[in-house]
Parts: C-alpha cells; sequence; structure tokens
C-alpha cells in the first residue's frame, strides 16, 4: 500500500478519489486544508476513502514530516503547486501535483530537479496521456505515415464564467492564482503535444482576455506549434463549449481522439486514393472505445507504479514532457 495524504479539498479532489479508490495499493490517511474543520469534513465526505483515524493538517510542512505519509496529492490553486511540491519532496515525500506542474518552466525545472535531488517521485497529474484509449491510438500512429499535422481542441464552457461576468472572480480565472483557460484547459491540449512531438521549433499564440482587478484574465485562445515538416493548431476556451474531435493528421492516414481530455473513443482512418475530392469518405476503424475503470484510476496507477518500482518519474508523464509543455506554455503568453 501507499499512504496518501490529500492537499486541496476542492472538487477536483472530490473527482481524484473516486478513481484513486479503485486502485488497490492506495490508502488515503491524511488531509491538509486551511482550517482543521474542512479537512475533517473532507475526510467524513468520503468514508470510502478514508478511515476513522485518518489524520487532519492546516500545514503542509506537518503532513509532509509526517512518518505515516508515503506520498502526497496536491490539488489547490496552480500558484501553489511549486512551494507544496518543494516541500513534500524535500522530505522524502513522493508528489502527484495537479496539471499544471508549476506556472513557468523555471518553476516546474526547479521541482523536477528536487525530485532528482531527494530521490523522491514526481508525476504530473495530466489524465490524457494516461488514458488507455490515447494509449492504444499512439500504438497506430507509425501506420499514419509521416506526421503532417496535430489539431487538437477542447473547449468547455465554464461553471464559473456566469459568476465571472458579474466580477466573482474564482481561482480558476483568477491569473494572480495561476488561473485562466491556458492554464485550465489549454493544457489539456498542449501537453499531449509535448507527449507525442517533443519541443516545437515556434511558439505563436492569440488570447480572448478581460481585465479585472486581479489581472488580465485569459478567456479563450489558440496556439500554433511549429515541427519540423509539421504542425499543431490547438484551441481551447472557458466561454464556449466544442465538439470538435481531435486529429493526429498522416501521410497515409488518419488517427480520431474523440475528445482530447478524456479519450473515450479512438479511431484510425486509412488515406483513399487521391481523387479531387470527389472519391469516398475515408473509412473509419475502431482501436478502442470505453474505459473500464474511473478516470482517475489510470493516473493512480501509473503514479503507485513509479513508487513501487523506485523510479523517480514516469516513463509517459515524463519530467522532460513536463519542462517541454511549461515552456511551450511560456511562449504562448509571451507571445506578442
Amino acid at each position: 500500500m501507499v499512504r496518501f495524504g490529500i492537499v486541496g479539498t476542492g472538487r477536483i479532489s472530490d473527482w481524484i478519489l473516486k478513481g484513486a479508490v479503485t486502485e488497490p495499493r492506495f490508502k488515503a490517511v491524511a488531509v491538509c486544508s486551511r482550517s482543521e474543520d474542512t479537512a475533517i469534513a473532507f475526510i467524513r465526505k468520503h468514508p470510502e476513502a478514508f478511515d476513522e483515524d485518518a489524520l487532519a493538517f492546516t500545514s503542509v510542512e506537518d503532513m509532509a514530516r509526517c512518518d505515516k505519509v508515503d506520498a502526497i496529492y496536491i490539488g489547490t490553486p496552480n500558484s501553489t503547486h511549486c512551494a507544496y511540491t518543494l516541500t513534500c519532496l524535500k522530505h522524502g515525500k513522493h508528489v502527484l501535483c495537479e496539471k499544471p506542474l508549476g506556472c513557468s518552466e523555471a518553476e516546474v525545472r526547479e521541482m523536477t530537479a528536487a525530485s532528482g535531488k531527494y530521490g523522491a517521485a514526481l508525476m504530473e497529474a495530466m489524465i490524457s496521456t494516461l488514458n488507455p484509449n490515447f494509449r492504444a491510438a499512439v500504438a497506430r500512429i507509425p501506420e499514419i505515415g509521416r506526421i503532417r499535422l496535430f489539431r487538437a481542441g477542447y473547449c468547455q464552457y465554464s461553471t464559473r464564467y456566469d459568476a465571472l461576468k458579474e466580477g466573482i472572480v474564482s481561482n480558476s480565472f483568477n491569473p494572480q492564482m495561476g488561473g485562466g483557460a491556458l492554464e485550465d484547459i489549454g493544457v489539456y491540449t498542449t501537453f499531449p503535444a509535448a507527449a507525442l512531438f517533443g519541443e516545437p521549433e515556434g511558439v505563436s499564440a492569440s488570447f480572448d482576455t478581460m481585465p479585472s482587478a486581479f489581472g488580465d484574465i485569459t478567456l479563450q485562445g489558440n496556439i500554433l506549434l511549429s515541427y519540423p515538416g509539421m504542425g499543431a493548431v490547438l484551441s481551447f476556451s472557458k466561454t464556449a463549449d466544442s465538439l470538435t474531435e481531435t486529429e493526429i493528421c498522416g501521410e497515409k492516414g488518419n488517427i480520431i481522439l474523440d475528445n482530447i481530455h478524456n479519450c473515450r473513443k479512438a479511431e484510425f482512418a486509412a488515406h483513399n486514393a487521391p481523387s479531387a475530392g470527389r472519391g469516398p469518405t475515408a473509412t473509419r476503424e475502431l482501436i478502442r472505445e470505453g474505459l473500464e475503470m474511473d478516470d482517475y484510476h489510470y493516473e493512480f496507477k501509473e503514479f503507485i507504479d513509479v513508487v513501487e518500482s523506485g523510479r523517480i518519474e514516469s516513463d509517459i508523464n515524463s519530467h522532460r514532457v513536463s519542462i517541454i509543455n511549461a515552456g511551450i506554455m511560456d511562449k504562448a503568453r509571451n507571445y506578442r
């Protein structure tokens, strides 16, 4: 068993526990929140995850010092990720930290370096690339020939956008807390691009923003990545929904994912003979469909595999991929 402490009692911590408890090697033993009452309430809210003797903390430092905790999941605002992760790693605790891992490439480099220094595992909690349908699709990529285009989009009308229009700025929008459309959901497009294709030669971007007392808030955006012989077009929004599929387009065929955030269906389509648009539509072949377990099960399975193997990073959500992804996001934010 790997004994976990949970830092943060927001919605994401509710969600991840549903998947975590389906991994038999997972055991929740502690919660950290700003108030002890909130931590205790969270423990009682999830009897499927916590025993009656679970510990409540109000300090990440105290949790990290606790010898009853092996690993720590961090699900607090993005602006806290780096400091909390460094504290936990310093005390030898393995860390599964929510996406985005850090608020800049510099932060991510500092975090991954600390993982190596203290010999504790660190993984960015990105479910997309650990999804079994995504993994099955990746295995078919050699069949589509030379890749020419990656097109990914994740647009979801935020449950907090209406409040934002009334002047109420939640953490997920607040730029001072590391929030915004890029950080909250755009990362679901940039991280797979980094995992699949590595560091791009060029990054350009455009954003729609609105002013606030906390600074300009990013509502939606588009990022263009250039690689030798190919490009990536990434779109994201917290102000509109989209049903657009994600595609990896090659010279011999396409890989199609119904959703880059959490793929439920992956398909392969071989190219037909060139016909100036007058030939038959490409036939889709199902690669994989459906998930046998909760979305977050696969995230905890991968992380616990890493911990039990004695490694400090995942082969899939690796430190290198997290660094590249943070660099892409930095360049996009700073593009003029």
